[in-house]
């Protein structure tokens, strides 16, 4: 079983590389499934219907989401009906739910969605809440998509969950971390996959507006910029949990790609 994670899509430059690219890596790699994450996936800031379908055509199977899930308010009424699920830890009145188990090649594999606490929306604690929601998931393997802001949670994450789950991976700062290991032969980690999109500004968006907030304390609106106006990039983890084997793999708009292989402890 091969699955691809791909971490925040980040506007219509992302949605762009995972069109051009993604049916492609799925081939190449033979992948059974691809999880995203689509919080600021139109716009950068949520995603409507009409781009959570888009993305589905291109090939991403299941998607999760974050502190931004609702900014497109459109997507709340019919968000149960489409391949998505929003933090576990969010109000339990929230639309939607915080984890859908799927079957991937006979298997039934549970897809959390968690988020941290530190600099977010006011939620549960999301360590006491996937402690709880452990005990009454039943599946044979479990992933956790764990949108925080910092590296501390998600390897706190790591040290209580090792032994139970198969992999967390972080999202959310938009930084590709280089730790992508496999935990004690047991768990897949990486502290964050990075961001598919623009990566020729801040953290995929106009730089612009950032330069001017630390100069001046003056805030604005966070645009992304169009495709043609930036050099993108599409960043995922691949890991297969029949050999145990993983990777980060990069593949830029010129066709270049990179691949690093996970190291085992």
């Amino acid at each position: 079983m091969k699955i691809g994670f791909i971490g925040d899509i980040v506007g219509r430059p992302a949605r762009f590389m995972i069109q051009k690219e993604l049916k492609k890596i799925r081939k190449r790699f033979s992948l059974d499934f691809v999880i995203a994450n689509y919080e600021n996936a139109s716009h950068g800031f949520g995603v409507t219907e009409k781009n959570t379908k888009e993305l589905v055509n291109y090939g991403v199977d299941f998607m999760t989401g974050g502190n931004h899930s609702w900014d497109k308010k459109d997507i709340i009424p019919v968000f149960d009906s489409l391949p998505l699920i929003r933090p576990l830890n969010f109000p339990t009145s929230s639309a939607g739910v915080g984890y859908k188990i799927v079957q991937i090649k006979n298997k039934k594999v549970a897809i959390i969605n968690l988020m941290g606490n530190f600099g977010m929306p006011m939620s549960d604690n999301p360590f006491t809440k996937i402690v709880e929601s452990l005990k009454t998931i039943q599946a044979d393997h479990i992933f956790i998509d764990f949108h925080a802001e910092t590296t501390a949670e998600k390897r706190t994450l790591l040290m209580m969950l090792a032994d139970k789950v198969d992999i967390i991976y972080g999202t959310h700062t938009h930084v590709a971390t280089d730790d992508y290991q496999l935990f004690k032969n047991r768990c897949f980690y990486i502290t964050d996959i990075g961001l598919t999109g623009c990566y020729d500004n801040v953290i995929g968006m106009d730089s612009e507006s950032s330069i001017t907030r630390v100069l001046t304390g003056v805030s604005s609106h966070n645009k992304v910029p169009e495709p043609k106006d930036c050099q993108k990039i599409l960043q995922m983890v691949i890991a297969d949990f029949e050999t145990k084997k993983g990777f980060t793999y990069k593949v830029f708009e010129n066709g270049e790609s990179v691949i690093r292989e996970a190291f085992y402890l």
